[in-house]
């Protein structure tokens, strides 16, 4: 693992050591860190918080490879980030969404549109049966003309004539 960096001392090291073998060393590990990483910025974030956990280890167990130690802790550190970068997203880009619209209806959309539904059902409900039928056949059942036809027992012109006029009553007394 630790073919191009310098060799370390065979003794265990202190935290202080480790900080200072980092730190002799950084350009080293941070060229190897960007070729297993494939990102040099990846790559000097985790180096540098790698630098900063290395100052507050307090443990006392030894540590036969500084250099191996070092890189797979900067590797971890750098899995980490890509975790939270991951996660989360820019602050620019929350607030884009902050300011986007809900494309849902509010309650009183869905309330004028329920009281409009019920207006244009009680309409319908007072058209003569065969209209109303081909109406509801059309529009609510998805059926075509010439089926709505076939089932009522009647021409296309019928059912073509109903159509029209149960349009033309709704489009009347919906303003209303």
């Amino acid at each position: 693992m630790n073919d191009d960096l310098p060799p370390t001392p065979p003794s265990s090291p202190t935290p202080m050591v480790l900080v200072d073998y980092l730190t002799k060393h950084y350009t080293t590990l941070k060229s190897r860190m960007t070729r297993l990483l494939g990102n040099g910025d990846l790559a000097g974030d985790a180096l540098q918080d790698t630098w900063l956990r290395v100052q507050s280890r307090e443990e006392e167990e030894p540590i036969h490879s500084p250099a191996g130690y070092l890189l797979r802790m900067a590797v971890n550190i750098a899995v980490d980030i890509q975790r939270r970068q991951g996660r989360s997203l820019p602050f620019d880009e929350v607030a884009e969404l902050m300011d986007m619209a809900d494309p849902a209806p509010g309650p009183e959309q869905v309330a004028e549109g329920r009281s409009r539904m019920e207006a244009m059902r009680q309409i319908i409900d007072r058209m003569p049966k065969r209209r109303r039928q081909v109406v509801l056949m059309v529009h609510w059942d998805g059926l075509e003309q010439k089926e709505v036809a076939r089932r009522l027992g009647v021409s296309l012109r019928t059912v073509e004539s109903d159509l029209k006029r149960a349009h033309d009553h709704l489009i009347a007394r919906k303003d209303r």
